[in-house]
This record gives C-alpha cells, structure tokens and sequence, in this order.
C-alpha cells in the first residue's frame, strides 16, 4: 500500500495554513515537512495495524499481518483453513452377493482366458466359491461380471435355461 497521497496530502494542507500566517510560518512549515513526514508515516502504519489487529480477531483462526517494505506497508492475509466434512460413522451394511449371472450372457458366446492367481489368492477363490455353492469358474464370472458393471448384474437372456431343477455350468476335462 503506498502511503505517499497520504504524506503529501499532509503536506499540502501544511502548506495552506502555513500561508495564512506569512512568510515566517511558511519557512517554519518547509523546515518541519521532512520531519513530520516520517511521523506522518509512522502514524499512518500503527493505524494500520491495529486496525488489521482487529481484522485478525473476526478472522480467526485465519490473519492479516501488515509488513513494511521500504517506506511501505505490505499485508499478508493467512486464510483460515476450510472445515472437513463431517463425516458419520456408519456400520457397514452387508450385501448379499448377486447370484452367478446366466452362462448364456447377451450373445451367447463364450470365451475361454488363461488366467494365473498366485497360490494364496487361488485357494482363497476356492473357499469362497464352495462356500457359495459355485464352481471356481462361476465364481470368477461372477466376480468379474460385478466389477466390470459396477456390482449390477447382467440381466438374463431367458436362452438354455432349463425349465426347473438345478443348472450346472463350467468346463470338464
């Protein structure tokens, strides 16, 4: 901020009432410009902090700190950090696991992959798959069915369904 109008705004009206009382007060007013200029400045400055002193009190924890630089005040503000969200507790909700979608998906076609789990995640595939009733193979469909559509099952097609009793699908060697 350059207080610069201020001082010579200061000086200005000196120089005015300087000239209502003649030329022995306008030669008294010229010797005291250079001195009352850095009063001027310095006033102007304890001013401006403490008027930034209660800025930083309606602020907090946020602040404005005034800096001088050269024959300048500076302000710094430090913004108050933004609040967190409020976040509740909740209990984790169980959700069934969908059941294994059709063998015969929008097409009908099926694809064979290699696919290599390492032996801990194999055998735990393999729980979890007859925990549920399901081959391995099933299982995995079913895993990858849910990521890829984000826990949405693929509706079925109503093809090579049998008409009642138990459906077995997967590959037999």
């Amino acid at each position: 901020m350059d207080l610069t109008p201020y001082v010579d705004n200061l000086r200005q009206e000196l120089a005015v009432a300087a000239d209502a009382g003649g030329d022995d007060a306008r030669a008294l007013a010229e010797r005291l410009t250079a001195p009352l200029e850095s009063a001027t400045r310095l006033t102007l400055l304890n001013a401006l902090s403490a008027a930034m002193g209660e800025v930083t009190r309606e602020l907090a924890p946020g602040s404005v700190d005034v800096r001088l630089r050269g024959l300048d005040p500076e302000f710094v503000v430090t913004a108050p950090p933004a609040p967190e969200p409020v976040r509740e507790e909740q209990e984790p909700v169980a959700v069934p696991a969908p059941p294994p979608p059709p063998a015969d998906a929008d097409d009908g076609a099926m694809a064979r992959i290699n696919f290599r789990l390492p032996a801990h995640l194999k055998a735990r595939a393999e729980e979890a798959a007859t925990a549920e009733g399901l081959s391995v193979n099933a299982w995995l469909v079913r895993a990858v069915s849910t990521a890829l559509d984000g826990g949405q099952r693929a509706a079925p097609t109503g093809r090579g369904k049998p008409s009642g009793g138990r459906s077995f699908t997967g590959w037999v060697r």
